[in-house]
């Protein structure tokens, strides 16, 4: 009886989506704090965004026995415990009025456990001891009646997964409404007219008609490139295989006339647009902010484009209106091709070459978004909404509004509390943060279709997992990637994000873009066009990058991966002073070179430059309370065992951790009961807990987010009264680090670290 209740006790604490999150992966997004977290990594195939290997070593090796924080025990429990939910889900009665004195229940222990938090946060000294709960012992409902009650009730249940497999919802029921092969240009819109004009962007570049010499010439010879400074963007570099193009300069005006846009979006635009506009802004120019004028005007030239300076504070929502405006308009165009070659074909006169019409694409949908959180595509889908409705008077009908709601809208009870947070993690983790879905969106004239099957989608917007469960792997039977073949625009906004979800997902996507589709999918042939029949199509393919930092793993993306014939454009700009600017401690800086013969070996050069150079130096008693922050878990592990191995006095947190292990190691920490603490970058990223009692620091690699140095740099000053002549900071770098290490000291000072073979110090007196 006990265990059964303690696996019922754990259910009740899992919120609707954190039970969805827990069924379909094994574990809990580790936004929330909770105390039941399973680790997904025990179970081989799983898609997790926080499994970066399938079959990673997350146990620990015989010496874990020894150590009191052995991860031995606790890996025994989740597993079984895993079981136990699953048993529970399946098989439990309970009445429903029971049920919802635990969901309150719920609650009031959630609250109670922030509280908590939020009074360790304000100076009180943390506890590590389990929560106990003294619940009555009940029964509960079993899936059936559960199922019954919310039919009963008038809510759809395919996609919850209380019951039993998982049935995504696609919308059948106005199939022939959006079908592009059965319905024509309505003769009173006049849309069809509006690509006849040469200077179309859109004509331009689909019907440009490549030849194999040119394919060949892309697919051998590197590219050349040549560079510019913008007003607003600052040093743009162009790079292209082909011969070069004409030059491409920033317009300080735009006559939205001009852009050839499609008809509606010429008159919705500077309406949805205007919440950006300032009164700096010339009244000429009053449909684009300068940010959006110099964005759409590389956007609307269909060449690749990389923008590494998007910030979720400032400019990001200009960003997302911006190329949700040339997505839409892309769509529109194209699909008033077909309808007005569906009425030519119709009216045409027997013996006509049918050839003079092919305007499609192997499959049908033409736009990829890819998007990190629910939020993200409840935000562009309004947008598109917002840019589509000429007025209040008439409204765009909208199929499955209601259910799209409730599914990425934000539910305000299982909003965490207001805890004191930066103000950059308030703007990224907003609203829904799901990371697991994906929706097919129909545009037809005047009307929009949510949830249709991706075969009858104009746009997918996905999360990098969503996307990946259904493109699934090599020997699965259920996997599909045909959809992908013609996309034509590919946006993968908020890139630094997925560096903390799993790489992998986005390394998988660009893999399955752009291939033949295995099967024809009931395409007519004689309207596809002739680069998709020819495999063409990844050279006519634009990908639109959007991230907040210059990293080396989005950049292989940009380099390695887009082909498109027109060329390639990407933002390199340096900064000038870096995050070191920002700490306010007076804390002298050591900054130790490491020498690496390539980037492959750099991590082992690192780790061994660690043990034998900078370990010993921390053994001595004196030097305790030290943080070691890791950027990568893979490192993380590997010190986590060697220091198992040498017995030494430390605690660990990773994303991974449970939350009463995280506060028994910060406890332990701040009292000096351990000397160490090994501390992971996507842990803080997702928590942003202040650590207390620090006061030597050790950065193992520099940070993915330059503002992390100093975050972290200032969590001394929540020690002692800010000013103590022992506190230290040890930085390890490589060559190979240059974009991070300008991001944080500067690029003055990283040319000279770089130059210079020596240990650099600096001494940070918190008026920099």
């Amino acid at each position: 009886m006990g265990k059964r209740r303690a696996g019922r006790q754990l259910l009740r604490s899992l919120s609707k989506k954190q039970k969805k999150h827990l069924r379909e992966f094994g574990e809990e997004h580790p936004f929330y704090d909770n105390r039941g977290k399973i680790k997904a990594c025990y179970f081989i195939g799983c898609y997790c965004c926080f499994c970066l290997h399938f079959c990673f070593p997350f146990q620990s090796d015989d010496s874990d026995k020894s150590s009191a924080e052995s991860d031995s025990e606790t890996e025994v429990e989740r597993v079984s415990g895993y079981h136990k939910l699953l048993a529970t889900l399946k098989t439990s009665p309970e009445s429903e009025s029971e049920e919802d004195e635990s969901e309150s229940e719920e609650a009031e222990e959630s609250e109670a456990e922030m509280a908590s938090e939020g009074s360790q946060e304000s100076g009180e000294a943390e506890r590590g001891e389990e929560d106990k709960n003294d619940v009555p012992e009940e029964e509960e409902a079993t899936a059936e009646q559960m199922l019954s009650q919310e039919q009963a009730d008038g809510m759809d249940t395919s996609c919850d997964p209380r019951h039993g497999v998982i049935e995504e919802f696609t919308d059948v029921k106005h199939e022939s409404e959006f079908s592009l092969e059965t319905n024509f240009m309505e003769e009173e819109s006049g849309d069809g007219n509006a690509d006849r004009t040469g200077s179309n962007p859109f004509k331009l570049h689909m019907d440009k008609e490549l030849e194999e010499k040119e394919i060949e010439k892309m697919s051998t010879l590197p590219k050349t490139s040549s560079q510019s400074q913008w007003p607003r963007l600052g040093q743009v570099i162009f790079s292209s295989t082909l011969e070069k193009h004409k030059a491409l300069k920033a317009d300080k005006e735009v006559d939205v006339k001009q852009l050839h846009l499609h008809k509606p979006l010429e008159s919705t635009w500077p309406k949805v647009n205007k919440q950006f506009l300032s009164a700096v802004d010339k009244p000429t120019d009053s449909s684009f902010t300068p940010l959006q004028r110099e964005l759409f005007c590389i956007m609307n030239s269909y060449r690749d484009l990389f923008y590494p300076e998007r910030n979720a504070l400032t400019n990001g929502e200009e960003i997302r209106h911006a190329y949700c405006l040339h997505a839409l308009n892309h769509v529109l165009k194209a699909n008033a091709q077909v309808l007005s070659n569906n009425t030519k074909r119709r009216d045409r006169k027997p013996g006509t070459d049918p050839d003079d019409h092919r305007d499609q694409g192997l499959t049908r949908p033409k736009v990829l978004v890819i998007v990190p959180f629910r939020e993200c595509a409840l935000r562009i889908v309004h947008t598109f909404i917002s840019l589509l409705e000429l007025n209040d008077n008439k409204k765009i009908d909208v199929s499955n509004k209601k259910r799209f709601k409730g599914e990425f809208g934000s539910d305000p009870e299982e909003k965490p509390p207001n805890l004191k947070r930066p103000e950059d993690y308030e703007a990224v983790f907003v609203g829904n943060i799901d990371d697991h879905f994906r929706i097919g969106v129909a545009i037809l004239q005047k009307s929009m279709r949510l949830y249709a099957p991706f075969y009858s989608s104009d746009i997918i917007i996905a999360s990098p997992l969503g996307i990946r469960t259904v493109i699934g792997a090599e020997g699965e039977k259920n996997r599909d990637f045909d959809f992908l073949s013609s996309i034509e625009i590919l946006i993968i906004d908020q890139a630094d994000i997925y560096l903390m979800q799993n790489w992998e997902h986005i390394l998988h996507l660009m893999k399955h873009i752009n291939l033949l589709p295995l099967d024809s999918h009931g395409v007519d042939f004689s309207r596809v066009r002739m680069l998709n029949l020819n495999n063409w199509s990844k050279f006519y393919r634009q990908t639109l990058l959007f991230s907040a930092l210059q990293e080396p793993q989005i950049n292989s993306v940009f380099n390695k991966h887009c082909f498109n014939y027109t060329g390639q454009v990407a933002v390199r700009n340096v900064p000038r002073t870096g995050s070191i600017s920002h700490i306010v401690v007076q804390l002298p800086h050591v900054f130790r070179r490491l020498e690496a013969d390539s980037a492959t070996s750099v991590m082992d050069t690192r780790f061994q430059f660690f043990i034998d150079k900078v370990l010993p130096e921390y053994r001595d008693a004196i030097m305790s309370h030290t943080l070691i922050y890791i950027p990568s878990y893979f490192d993380y592990v590997r010190l986590r065992n060697y220091f198992k191995k040498e017995d030494l006095n430390f605690t660990h947190i990773c994303e991974y951790s449970k939350r009463a292990a995280v506060c028994r190691a910060r406890r332990f920490f701040l009292e000096g009961e351990k000397q160490f603490l090994l501390f992971t970058e996507r842990f803080h990223f997702y928590k942003r807990y202040t650590i207390k009692g620090i006061r030597n620091l050790i950065f193992y690699e520099l940070p993915t987010y330059s503002h992390f140095y100093s975050e972290i740099c200032n969590m001394l000053k929540a020690t002692d009264n800010g000013v103590d002549a022992t506190w230290t900071c040890t930085v390890l770098y490589s060559k190979y680090d240059a974009q991070k290490l300008a991001a944080v000291v500067g690029i003055d000072r990283t040319a000279q670290m770089l130059q210079s073979k020596k240990n650099v110090h600096l001494f940070v007196t918190g008026e920099n």
